[in-house]
């Protein structure tokens, strides 16, 4: 097939994150399944060509992050019918590709923003951007729909999408460290490994955090990631009111090397994002011996096990959170558990297996099924 990938990043980007890391392990292995692929994404800064080939992929570069999604539907206007089936990945915005073209679309919808919308933009924004959402899946109903979490596919019956239409495929981990292992800090030590922005609940780590530290004073957190500097000021801020400004330590964005080192040597990974189409680093963590406490949203319920590769807070807020981390640091055993079952769960999983998995969905939208 001659397949079209509408994404408003590539995986360069300055602020890519798990959804590009992903979508490019599927669409390397479908050029390698003999298929071609063309990725349209917006440009940036510090972009490379704007027309090149990576591992067989073509990115093709237009605008930014924001006029991409006016330039994509124009583009798929005059260049559709060179294609066999079109995948419009959505980021809360989508691309609108069934307006556009005749050919088949595949959505490929990682997470229904929801509430996304309030830790990103002020009303009435917000609210006009929930409402746009709601509407825009409509426009997806008659269209294939491809998700990685199960509990995603709930949310998308619940906006009017036929079950039938909905295939969840799980992420596999993309930054392997073979045959390395990594010593544990000394004292216990939490870690944090995402886009430090607030839609990631940071802010609820570092509370939960806090009441971690009134148990344990020699307890450190690690944060690893990118976020704007006013922002990380805030946070320096809070943590000094809540006494803990000196146990806590940004690194930033790190290498892969360095951050599966990070994630290696601490022993409890915190995650409470408002929601995740996924959670990468989770097995990213759990691959390196490092169980996860995490809240109960979307995705995150999915990528650990509750009560086996690690923790799923039933209530979501950061005094549980803290709970239970503590119960599990103080359970040796249960803690060298969730260890072993944590690297069974990663190696259960194969980039070759899932991508033959989502070609199918595409083929099956191309055949009509």
């Amino acid at each position: 097939m001659n397949i079209l990938l509408l994404n408003w990043r590539d995986p360069w980007h300055p602020y890519a994150g798990g959804a590009e890391i992903v979508t490019m392990e599927h669409v390397k292995r479908w050029v390698s399944m003999g298929h071609t692929v063309t990725w349209v994404t917006g440009g940036y800064w510090e972009q490379k060509q704007k027309d090149e080939v990576v591992d067989g992929v073509r990115f093709i570069r237009f605008g930014g992050i924001l006029t991409i999604h006016i330039i994509a539907p124009l583009y798929l206007l005059a260049e559709s019918r060179k294609f066999d089936v079109i995948v419009d990945e959505i980021h809360g915005i989508p691309f609108f590709s069934p307006l556009f073209t005749k050919k088949p679309v595949v959505a490929f919808i990682h997470e229904v923003a929801g509430e996304i919308w309030d830790y990103m933009y002020r009303w009435p924004i917000s609210w006009l951007g929930k409402l746009l959402e709601r509407m825009t899946l409509r426009l997806y109903r008659s269209c294939f729909v491809w998700t990685d979490a199960p509990s995603m596919t709930k949310e998308l019956i619940r906006e009017g999408i036929e079950e039938k239409r909905i295939t969840a495929i799980p992420c596999p981990i993309a930054t392997v460290v073979p045959k390395l292992e990594f010593k544990k800090e000394k004292d216990l030590t939490c870690i944090f490994v995402s886009r430090v922005v607030r839609m990631k609940g940071i802010e609820e780590v570092v509370k939960a955090f806090s009441f971690i530290h009134r148990e344990k004073p020699k307890a450190n957190l690690w944060i690893v990631g990118k976020g704007r500097d006013a922002y990380i000021k805030e946070l320096q801020k809070m943590m000094k009111e809540y006494g803990i400004f000196d146990k806590v330590t940004f690194f930033g964005k790190l290498t892969d090397r360095e951050k599966m080192e990070r994630l290696g040597r601490s022993h409890i990974l915190l995650h409470a994002s408002v929601r995740e189409g996924w959670g990468l680093v989770v097995l990213e963590a759990a691959s390196v011996g490092t169980p996860a406490v995490v809240y109960n949203v979307p995705g995150l319920c999915d990528v650990v096990k509750h009560g086996k590769t690690g923790v799923v807070v039933a209530s979501s807020t950061p005094r549980e959170m803290a709970k239970e981390a503590l119960l599990l640091i103080g359970d040796k055993k249960r803690y060298a558990v969730y260890q072993q079952e944590g690297k069974k769960w990663v190696a259960s999983l194969s980039w070759e297996t899932v991508a033959k998995e989502s070609i199918s969905v595409l083929q099956k939208a191309v055949q009509g099924v």
